[in-house]
């Protein structure tokens, strides 16, 4: 990838106001893949600027002038899919497979569903002679992670391009090029200059200086339930809407039923998807303390699919992201194993004959507790946890006792069981018999995994401030 050394503001490419470039380092060879240029609070300031004067436009048009605008973004993404598919394996380690059926997709797949959704939202009621109407909130400010760089921009661009919002938006500095080929899609596009601004950075630096601005009139933050809590404390002296959608450590309840074994393999597959860098990731799986053993001959028999590797072939793990995340794993790994709990696969150090590269074992533990840290920290790398239960009652209290409300899952024979267990957790999102997410379907979490919904209809809401007008009807 081309060294990204100017930040897209006001419809056009721009030199940072002071240049201060550093690597982006590609995590299958260690070595810097290109550099990005890091901004400043002045550049922040220039592009929220830009933002508030499209505003004065952009915030005044009919819904079938955004419709038209989302409907040029579309295509122009479908004709830069292979690019992103390239970006995203190079600059945070997917597999080309899952970033070709996955991390470029499901970007398409919300810009898709606000351009499906559009027409048919209602921006106004009628009531009691009063007319009641829902208007753009304003400038925006997005602050995004590397694990799923397109789904985690789109799901917040989308909805606000689809309600009349403007917005300046920081990828992670760890992953920028998807996002760079984002600005181009959006320049080839023809969107209005000034409504979609990009700004890369630090979260200290640019990060900070969105949540802190006083002409943004909602942050959206997407990241570590600890980073998110900083974006709301940054937040607060402006008093503007803060969206969060933050940490998971999710449990997967396996039923004990004749589809035991497809269940728990199946489990254990989409643990490690994305290499665990997922916040929804079913990464607590909870079994009948009876079937424990058979869970780690499960685990045994599914390892030699689990291939880690280049992630330009055709493997189904990748590098993690980073020096810093491969340590943090190492770290959690070695000390489970001194607390007690049991590899039946993977464990510590890397994978045999990958010396370079952030390759992590998958990992799955057994004699795992859920007061252990390896079952209450969410480790964002290929590492089950196995915890047994004797009752249902008690696989619940223990996929509840978190302080996540992410995502839960279920997995059984008697779908009317399923249904009513999934009912009980708490958790934004509870996917029933390997049911997947759906970009028609809100996502967001309970608790500490944040607030607000992205995805879908239900997001429009988080971008649109309610008015009464008192009489409109006399």
């Amino acid at each position: 990838m081309p060294d990204i050394t100017k930040f897209y503001i006001d419809g056009q490419w721009v030199d940072p106001l002071e240049l201060d470039l550093i690597d982006v380092i590609n995590p299958a060879t260690e070595k810097a893949a290109g550099q990005v240029a890091i901004g400043s609070a002045a550049d922040v300031d220039a592009a929220v600027d830009a933002a508030r004067r499209a505003f004065e436009t952009w915030g005044q048009t009919t819904v079938e002038e955004r419709l038209d605008v989302l409907n040029r973004v579309i295509a122009e993404y479908q004709n830069r899919m292979g690019d992103l598919a390239a970006a995203v394996t190079e600059e945070m380690g997917s597999p080309v497979g899952l970033a070709n059926a996955a991390q470029v997709p499901i970007g398409l797949g919300h810009l898709m569903t606000a351009a499906a959704q559009l027409p048919g939202f209602s921006f106004s009621e009628d009531r009691n002679g009063h007319r009641i109407v829902k208007e753009p909130i304003g400038v925006c400010g997005f602050i995004t992670p590397w694990n799923w760089p397109l789904n985690q921009v789109m799901c917040k661009v989308a909805p606000a391009l689809a309600t009349g919002c403007t917005m300046v938006l920081k990828p992670s500095e760890l992953a920028p090029f998807s996002a760079a080929i984002v600005a181009e899609i959006f320049d080839a596009a023809g969107v209005p200059a000034g409504v979609f601004n990009l700004v890369n950075g630090d979260g200290p630096g640019v990060g900070a200086a969105l949540a802190a601005h006083p002409d943004i009139d909602m942050v959206s933050f997407t990241g570590s339930t600890r980073a998110g809590i900083e974006v709301a404390k940054t937040a607060a002296p402006t008093v503007k809407r803060v969206a969060q959608e933050l940490g998971g450590k999710s449990p997967n309840i396996i039923l004990d039923d004749e589809d035991f074994a497809k269940n728990v393999a199946g489990g254990i597959a989409a643990m490690m998807m994305n290499s665990g860098q997922s916040c929804n990731a079913p990464s607590r799986m909870l079994v009948p303390s009876s079937r424990l053993d058979e869970v780690a001959e499960i685990a045994k028999s599914v390892e030699p699919n689990l291939t880690v590797g280049d992630p330009t072939t055709s493997v189904q793990l990748g590098p993690v992201v980073s020096e810093a995340q491969f340590d943090k794993i190492q770290g959690l790994i070695e000390r489970a194993i001194a607390d007690g709990a049991t590899p039946v696969i993977g464990g510590p150090g890397r994978p045999e004959g990958l010396e370079t590269g952030y390759y992590v074992k998958p990992t799955v533990f057994t004699n795992v507790t859920n007061d252990m840290e390896i079952a209450r920290t969410e480790v964002f790398g290929p590492v089950l946890v196995v915890i047994g239960y004797d009752s249902i009652d008690e696989a619940i209290k223990i996929a509840n006792d978190t302080e996540y409300g992410l995502a839960g899952y279920v997995s059984g024979k008697d779908i009317d069981e399923v249904r009513r267990i999934g009912s009980r957790i708490r958790a934004g999102s509870i996917g029933l018999n390997g049911a997947t997410v759906d970009p028609v379907a809100p996502f967001g979490g309970y608790k500490k995994s944040g607030n607000g919904r992205e995805w879908s209809d239900y997001a429009f809401d988080e971008y649109l401030e309610v008015k009464s007008l008192l009489g409109y009807g006399a």
